[in-house]
């Protein structure tokens, strides 16, 4: 039996062990992302999210409380939009297990139950496999290709476009 996920608010409380989760996952996230991997970067980290219009969200095992990954969701436009942007990364050690699949479908479940939210986009870089395989079996349907999209690691990098709406055939 696998071990039960949970989702709650990223927290000032996390940060020691969130440093050392994301300083031993370096080479994992590399080249796709950049996960706070000191006191300042962490400290600006949790200074993003406002619980309006960026969340950030944990991963955990429920019953250690362990972090397994984080999954930020940004940009949120209420209104005639109703969409927010989603962006994710787990720990080493604990990729490839199913954790984060559990856990951004708790997050979408959120996003569209809680938030009323009607859309959700993740971009991602064409050869970052590990996340479109994610996006996917959470019931993402590309939607289109982003030349220059982001500049990450210093260089314009292309990303695809996944998005899940609510409502639509496999949706949360």
């Amino acid at each position: 039996m696998s071990p039960t996920i949970a989702i709650r608010a990223v927290a000032a409380s996390d940060q020691h062990e969130f440093i050392l989760a994301a300083r031993r996952s370096r080479e994992l996230h590399r080249p796709w992302t950049s996960a706070p991997g000191d006191e300042a970067a962490f400290t600006r980290y949790l200074a993003r999210f406002d619980a309006r219009n960026h969340f950030g969200f944990v991963v955990v095992l429920a019953k250690s409380g362990e972090l397994v990954g984080a999954i930020n969701l940004t940009n949120v436009v209420y209104g005639l939009f109703q969409s927010g942007y989603l962006g994710y990364f787990a720990f080493q050690g604990h990729e490839g297990r199913g954790y984060m699949k559990r856990g951004l479908s708790l997050v979408v479940r959120h996003a569209f139950r809680e938030l009323r939210l009607h859309r959700l986009e993740a971009n991602i870089q064409p050869g970052n496999l590990a996340s479109i395989a994610l996006v996917r079996a959470c019931g993402f349907r590309q939607e289109g290709y982003s030349p220059a999209y982001l500049k990450l690691g210093g260089r314009w990098r292309d990303h695809e476009r996944w998005a899940l709406v609510r409502g639509r055939p496999n949706t949360a």
